[in-house]
């Protein structure tokens, strides 16, 4: 069967974590395969009836469309033998198993920086911390960050962005520290850009920043401030795959309590199923977004209203970036 992820340091964890105990306690040979979180690509196989990909580490943003469009099978739990209501975000999704936990921080090296940012604000304060910053190249996160450093509470930031003159406002803080970024588009490059010293902070996924920190010695830093956080992952399979039984069996194993944990032994993204806590080493914890300590300013990230919005503050976004 084809399992398909985002390649890194997640798919090298997944690997570790679930590819290879899949395989080797049910003889099923895994295929790997990559790619950028394109829904097109799904969108086109499936269409075509060529469907090569069996399971897909899918993107919470377009799963529900996808969904919706006929394009993915629809979960049977009780095929699965989970219980749906132990997931975070579980009953979000019709056709998808919430598989982690991930948040986009923003990360710093604390060798150049070494009282490092506080707060969201500080990313947008380029007098009291001089400096280029790395940013994803998508509205998400950004807007949502620009209104928190604007001064908008957590807990009315997608109410705010939802209006036209929250994204105004979201756009006018941008503006501010449009001439200090350097734009990022793949997971590996904050971290690049941080070890470069092109950048003297970055957003980025936490898992990506705690995997360089604890491989390659260098001294970088999460600030957890407004981390926006989620069940970005998703376990999707593609209508039409040739292999649905051996699908289903891997997302058993894969999402059940005593495995699911197992990830976080080599990167730092906390497991979907709430039951899977219990089997989780204390000692990753505090590299983990839902640690007690770095949930209390957090942003959950909303991903309903990406899937309603997205489309149109993309083209925003797109014809800002060209001004």
């Amino acid at each position: 069967m084809t399992i398909v992820s985002w390649g890194g340091a997640l798919q090298l964890g997944q690997r570790k974590a679930w590819f290879e105990p899949f395989s080797k306690a049910t003889g099923i040979e895994i295929v790997e395969d990559e790619y950028n979180g394109e829904a097109a690509k799904i969108r086109a196989m499936v269409q075509s009836k060529t469907v090569s990909w069996d399971v897909v580490d899918g993107y919470s943003v377009w799963v529900n469309q996808l969904c919706a469009d006929g394009i993915l099978e629809k979960i049977d739990w009780k095929r699965l033998g989970l219980d749906r209501t132990k997931f975070v975000d579980g009953e979000r999704y019709d056709c998808g198993v919430p598989s982690v936990i991930s948040a986009t921080i923003v990360a710093y090296d604390k060798d150049r920086l070494p009282n490092g940012p506080k707060t969201i604000a500080d990313l947008f304060d380029t007098q009291k911390l001089p400096g280029k910053r790395g940013l994803w190249k998508n509205p998400q996160d950004n807007l949502e960050w620009a209104l928190i450093a604007d001064g908008v509470a957590i807990k009315d930031v997608y109410k705010t962005l939802g209006t036209r003159e929250g994204v105004e406002r979201a756009f006018k803080k941008l503006d501010t520290i449009k001439n200090d970024v350097i734009w990022w588009t793949s997971g590996a490059q904050p971290v690049q850009l941080l070890a470069d010293g092109q950048v003297v902070m970055t957003s980025a996924w936490n898992g990506r920043i705690s995997d360089a920190a604890r491989n390659t010695g260098r001294h970088f830093q999460i600030m957890w401030d407004a981390a926006k956080w989620g069940t970005g992952n998703v376990w999707v399979i593609p209508k039409g795959s040739p292999r649905l039984d051996a699908a289903y069996r891997f997302i058993e194993f894969a999402a059940s309590p005593q495995v699911q944990g197992k990830l976080t032994e080599y990167i730092a993204y906390p497991p979907a199923n709430n039951d899977a806590t219990a089997f989780l080493d204390p000692a990753i914890l505090p590299d983990l977004v839902t640690a007690p300590g770095h949930v209390g300013n957090s942003l959950h990230s909303d991903a309903d209203f990406w899937a309603d919005k997205g489309d149109e503050l993309k083209q925003r976004f797109t014809a800002w970036l060209a001004k």
